[in-house]
């Protein structure tokens, strides 16, 4: 995946993570008939969201993340 559609994804994720934000703070918990809904775990989603906002900043800044970093090393006498 290029990094534009990964780009794509994140920020498609993201949008996601926070509608269901908004839901939970909606109503976190209701009841239809003798049924029960319970949402997900806002503090599951809210760390969720900060790691894509991070990935996403990563990509932007032109960075893929969690790959590795060469350094280049010149060895010296001195």
């Amino acid at each position: 995946m290029n990094i534009t559609a990964r780009k794509e994804f994140v920020k498609k994720r993201l949008h996601q993570y926070y509608e269901a934000e908004q839901s939970v703070l909606t109503g976190q918990e209701y009841r239809i008939g003798s049924r029960n809904l319970r949402r997900a775990n806002l503090e599951e989603i809210r760390k969720a969201i900060k790691e894509l906002e991070a990935q996403l900043a990563a990509l932007e800044a032109g960075q893929t993340p969690n790959a590795p970093r060469m350094v280049r090393v010149v060895p010296r006498d001195l």
